[in-house]
């Protein structure tokens, strides 16, 4: 994976937020300063003084190149083979070290550059008491800071992952530097990497297995067949029918047999190939077989990139209810690369967006405003969607991994839209299914009189500009609604915990008496 660097002016924290960003990634730090004054037994401010910024900027090239250098040395000794691995480093630059053209290709084609930057004010405050450690800024410290920015501007502007610090802590700035990466670490049920990015190097892995479907397979099997060759594998794979309807026992049975056949052991890893409906049936089958094996989730729908990968969950349907039969069995890794939607038929896209603007209801105003602005803003920024709303759950999930509390938020939509999906029979798409949900609850929580003036109206306009049903089929049977609701997984003996929303950005956990049920679709 690449390495990460962190640059921009004096003053924008750049080693504070570096240090919080690779403890969040659990990554090693460098400090590049730091590593020429250990080098050299000299402070920055007297090497610049003594031999000036030339000398300076030759060992900061050199210091540079030594840090990547020795990460890509390092032998990974739990490798198959003792093959050789690229440790990702987080790396905090000086506020001058990419002015080296040599220097900024060198970091650009080793990694992902973040600038962060501030305004004057705020870099004053926080420079004012050390101004004589940044040998050029020593003297007036408003006009050589003014200057510096002034010089080095169109430089500055040129890097196109930003990030503004001001009024913001280092732990905020860390995470948000984190959703612009689109680079997670989740340790709160089992360590894990989530990344954003394309498929790359597999070779850590053992014995591998991909498990697709039949529509995924004509798209993307042989691309993952070809990554798993580069990693020296002959790959193997299992193709299941494709669709929610067969994410029963029937098929996880098949799955398991299929492990067998291939030689599988309690060293192998399955890659779950597809949305969620495969990932859900992977994970459970490699969390089952032999008492649990790796997998990997390599989601290729939207709806799977930003919610159904994520949190561990895997479980089949039966016949009274989805995923009543399941456990929790983390990923080793999940990968999505948004590149994998550009295959994706329309209504999929439409579907997943139902997910993503349930998590900007749910704590994310910023994200829930990029849905109002239409499909075809989506379809041009999908990187950027797939970035805000996977962070969205990942945040929840940490705080709340077994749903004690209130990870139950990531259930807005969903206690009205599984029944809605599961009385269709399953002809509603599951993000269609939620989209109604989300209303109907939305509708509810303004009736009770939690919702401020608008929302429910907000959410149903974004929704349906998007494309997705915001109202239950005329000819949907009201009374199978409600009694699916009645069984479904959230129930307790005499109440049903709802996620209403408030506003954009807040829902309250609220129990909603069985025999109230009725109300909550009544509208609908």
């Amino acid at each position: 994976m690449p390495h990460i660097f962190l640059y921009g002016p004096p003053g924008t924290g750049k080693s504070t937020v570096g240090k919080k960003l690779a403890g969040n990634l659990k990554l090693p730090f460098i400090d590049l300063d730091r590593v020429i004054e250990t080098n050299t037994g000299m402070a920055i401010s007297r090497i610049m003084e003594q031999q000036g910024e030339s000398i300076f900027r030759d060992l900061e090239t050199a210091a540079l190149k030594e840090a990547v250098g020795h990460a890509s040395s390092v032998t990974n000794p739990t490798n198959p083979g003792g093959l050789q691995t690229r440790p990702t480093l987080v790396i905090a630059l000086g506020a001058g070290a990419l002015l080296r053209d040599e220097n900024r290709a060198f970091a650009e084609s080793h990694g992902k550059v973040i600038l962060l930057m501030a305004e004057l004010k705020t870099l004053l405050g926080r420079l004012n008491t050390e101004s004589g450690n940044r040998p050029l800024l020593v003297g007036d410290l408003r006009e050589k800071l003014t200057a510096l920015l002034v010089k080095r501007g169109d430089h500055y502007n040129s890097f196109p992952l930003l990030i503004h610090v001001d009024g913001k802590t280092a732990e905020q700035n860390a995470h948000r530097a984190q959703v612009v990466l689109g680079r997670h670490h989740l340790s709160a049920m089992g360590e894990y990497d989530v990344v954003v990015g394309q498929i790359g190097n597999l070779s850590y892995m053992q014995n591998p297995i991909i498990v697709t479907d039949e529509n995924v397979a004509m798209f993307h099997l042989e691309k993952m067949k070809a990554v798993l060759q580069d990693a020296g594998f002959e790959p193997k794979s299992v193709i299941v029918p494709a669709g929610e309807k067969h994410k029963n026992l029937e098929t996880i049975s098949y799955l398991w047999k299929s492990f067998l056949e291939n030689g599988l052991d309690r060293k192998s890893t399955v890659i779950a190939l597809g949305g969620g409906v495969i990932g859900d049936m992977a994970g459970f089958a490699a969390s089952t077989y032999m008492r649990g094996i790796d997998w990997v989730a390599v989601p290729t729908t939207l709806l799977s990139m930003v919610d159904a990968s994520l949190g561990s969950k895997t479980g089949f349907d039966l016949p009274e209810g989805k995923n009543l039969i399941g456990s929790f069995h983390p990923p080793k890794l999940v990968l999505a690369d948004p590149q994998l939607l550009g295959t994706l038929p329309e209504a999929e896209l439409i579907s997943g967006m139902a997910e993503v603007v349930k998590h900007g209801i749910i704590s994310d105003p910023e994200l829930f405003a990029l849905c109002t602005r239409g499909l075809d803003w989506v379809k041009n920024n999908l990187d950027e969607i797939v970035k805000c709303a996977m962070a969205v759950k990942i945040k929840i999930i940490e705080e709340d991994p077994y749903e004690k509390g209130f990870r139950a938020a990531l259930n807005l939509g969903h206690t009205v839209g599984h029944a809605v999906e599961l009385v269709s029979k399953f002809n509603l798409r599951h993000g269609e299914a939620i989209a109604i949900g989300m209303v109907a609850e939305a509708k509810y929580s303004a009736r009770v009189g939690l919702a401020g003036v608008g929302l429910a109206e907000a959410v149903a306009e974004s929704l349906s500009a998007l494309g997705l049903p915001i109202h239950i089929p005329q000819d949907m049977p009201r009374e199978e609604i409600i009694r699916a609701m009645r069984v479904d997984k959230k129930k307790n003996a005499k109440a049903i915990r709802f996620a209403l929303p408030v506003e954009i950005g807040r829902v309250e956990l609220v129990a909603v008496r069985v025999t109230d049920l009725e109300a909550v679709i009544s509208e609908q």
